[in-house]
Order: C-alpha cells, then sequence, then structure tokens
C-alpha cells in the first residue's frame, strides 16, 4: 500500500510506550497495533485527531505516501 504508517517512529521520538497511547486514545492495544502495522485498510479522522493531540504532531507526520509502494506494483521504466 503506498500509505506508510510511521506511527511507531512518532512513538520512539515521544519516548511513549504503544499501550500508552492506546489508553489514551481509548481504543484497544490491539487495534492500535492493526493501525501502526499499517494492516488498517482505514483510519477515523477523530481517532487521527486524537493521535495527533496526544502526539502533539501533524497527520503527516504519522502518514506518509510513497508511490509505488502497491503490491506488484513496478515503477515506469
Amino acid at each position: 500500500m503506498p500509505i506508510i504508517v510511521n506511527l511507531d517512529v512518532m512513538l520512539a521520538t515521544r519516548k511513549m510506550r504503544s499501550n500508552e497511547l492506546a489508553e489514551r486514545l481509548g481504543i484497544t492495544a490491539q487495534n492500535l497495533s492493526v493501525l501502526k502495522t499499517g494492516k488498517a485498510r482505514a483510519i477515523r479522522f477523530t481517532t487521527l485527531a486524537k493521535i495527533c493531540k496526544e502526539l502533539e504532531c501533524q497527520p503527516g507526520d504519522v502518514l506518509e505516501y510513497r508511490p509505488g509502494e502497491e503490491a506488484g506494483e513496478e515503477e515506469p521504466v
């Protein structure tokens, strides 16, 4: 998927554990893990806003677009 989730980087920068963030957000650690590993198919804006508030960051700090990251997608020659 061309959307990369950099939540682990932000957590490390803020010296916060996933469990602590999940508790602050009011979601399960398992749901946060699905998001953190990039396996989530969607994220609610309300959840993204809460993440940004707790980590004191912008959405672009958490989410990144990398073209050509689709499974089986090749770069043009």
